[in-house]
């Protein structure tokens, strides 16, 4: 997990409102990541159970092997064009995501989009700390006969034991967040390896059970000739796609964090398109081969990898289960924790340190209740992915409309920092970032509200345009900011 950068060099003129050693530029002395530094991060990231159960949950909605694991690389190849040029930013400037918002929506107005990509890395958050509770769970169970599974409690919906397993795994983030997750940075370099194990070991079990890859990946497309869902591939191809690119729309927003830390772009650039699209890919053939053979052995889709290791039961299960627990504790502490910290810290860098930005994370990850957003794949990729995809998109898209469109990559770093600097525009707002931001988030709305249940339908358009989501908020905000910076550009800026 990315820290701040040592002994940062004072700026002079920095409000303090704007300016502590966590958001401060990274000097050229601290940019040490060679490619394979941030390859190795992308590694470390990628390889967690929310990944498997995107891919899985293809395969439950009817796409063969092939089909899942292709629109896995897709959508990643997609995303990764923004997240280069997103991280451009960090490598040439050195400064972290919310200092980077300051150039389109100024000083203050920078807090909204940097609190709404912390609220959604809270949801992550939250979703990642439940899967390392549920493995905790299941793994206690099955050395101890189910002694802590019991009936669901109200309102929560899970029982005592999976509450308990939940907070004993959020407690222990917490005290990393504290005492600091440089403490186990050897951990970060094991846990990948660990997760990639189990995942290769499962493939093993699956292959012998289901009597090879040829009864494992026998199973069909739901949408060929005959099939029950004839015809209907791509309903199902395109919001899965969306899904995909919002799977990592987070990171493609803050990746500066990360970034700043890269020697050259070349670092930045290779590291990322060697560590993310072929590991997401390499992951997703297992989840979705897996899940394949669980249709064989079980006769049913298991798209869960803690359900699936319940199921098996053993003691390779324990060592399975553990070794998964740690992975997601530094998973979750690398991609969930720095965003929403910096992004906290921003809102009053003068009161509110890196470590303060943790805890209020954890907080709100606490209390979002997470499993209601596994419950089915319906909810995980259509509502959640999607949906926070439609909020993310148009960030995206500004960013790179005012970084390459207008600022032409050049920005007067210092005055990111000043209250009274070309970045205040009118009072520390941007108006036509916010604009666009709005415009970009407003065509999606109406189908977000249909898919969430809250009214009972959109539109045959309007629902198909939030099949797109992602894509429909990146291109009108990038569009509309660009129009509105030539045809009202703000006076010094």
């Amino acid at each position: 997990m990315a820290g701040p950068p040592a002994s940062p060099a004072p700026i002079e003129g920095a409000d303090p409102r704007l300016y502590n050693a966590d958001l401060a530029p990274t000097p050229e002395s601290h940019k040490t990541w060679r490619w394979t530094s941030i390859a190795a991060l992308w590694v470390g990231m990628v390889v967690c159970v929310p990944t498997y159960m995107l891919s899985a949950g293809m395969v439950e909605q009817g796409m063969s092997w092939w089909q899942a694991t292709l629109t896995v690389l897709l959508g990643n190849v997609v995303v990764l064009l923004p997240m280069m040029l997103v991280g451009h930013a960090g490598t040439k400037h050195g400064i972290p995501f919310p200092v980077l918002l300051r150039s389109s929506f100024g000083t203050i107005g920078a807090n909204v989009p940097a609190i709404l990509r912390g609220l959604v890395a809270c949801g992550w958050f939250g979703i990642q700390t439940w899967v390392g509770g549920s493995a905790i769970y299941t793994m206690i169970n099955a050395l101890a006969g189910d002694a802590i599974a019991g009936a669901a409690l109200p309102v929560l919906g899970i029982d005592p034991g999976q509450a308990l397993c939940f907070v004993a795994f959020w407690a222990l983030h917490v005290f990393f967040i504290t005492y600091g997750t440089e403490s186990i940075r050897w951990l970060e370099t094991l846990a990948a390896p660990f997760l990639i194990a189990m995942g290769i070991a499962l493939l093993v079990w699956a292959y012998v059970r289901a009597g090879g890859f040829g009864a494992m990946l026998s199973t069909p497309s739901q949408f060929g000739v005959g099939q029950p869902r004839e015809g209907q591939f791509w309903s199902v191809f395109f919001p899965n796609l969306t899904a995909m690119v919002g799977f990592w729309a987070t990171l493609s927003l803050n990746i500066p964090d990360f970034t700043r830390f890269c020697r050259t772009q070349r670092d930045q650039a290779l590291g990322q398109a060697l560590g993310l699209p072929p590991t997401m890919a390499l992951f997703a053939f297992i989840g979705v081969a897996v899940t394949s053979a669980t249709v064989v052995i079980f006769g049913e889709a298991i798209w869960d990898p803690v359900a699936l290791l319940g199921r098996m039961g053993g003691w390779a299960v324990v060592v399975a289960l553990f070794a998964l627990v740690i992975a997601t504790l530094t998973t979750n502490l690398a991609a969930n924790v720095v965003a929403p910290s910096n992004g906290f810290s921003n809102i009053a860098p003068d009161k509110i340190s890196f470590r303060m930005g943790g805890y209020i994370t954890a907080g709100l990850g606490l209390v979002m209740f997470p499993w209601k957003l596994l419950e089915s794949t319906e909810g995980y990729i259509f509502t959640w992915l999607v949906g926070y995809s439609a909020l993310l998109g148009p960030i995206a898209g500004i960013l790179v409309s005012d970084y390459f469109l207008v600022r032409k990559t050049e920005l007067d770093v210092p005055d990111l920092f000043r209250a009274r600097g070309r970045y205040r525009f009118d009072g520390g707002w941007n108006w036509r970032a916010l604009v666009a931001l709005g415009l970009g988030v407003a065509p999606n709305v109406p189908g977000f509200l249909a898919q969430a249940g809250a009214i009972d339908g959109a539109g045959a358009v309007l629902e198909a345009i939030y099949t797109y989501a992602w894509f429909v908020g990146f291109g009108v905000s990038l569009t509309v900011y660009a129009l509105l910076m030539r045809v009202a550009p703000p006076p010094g800026a």
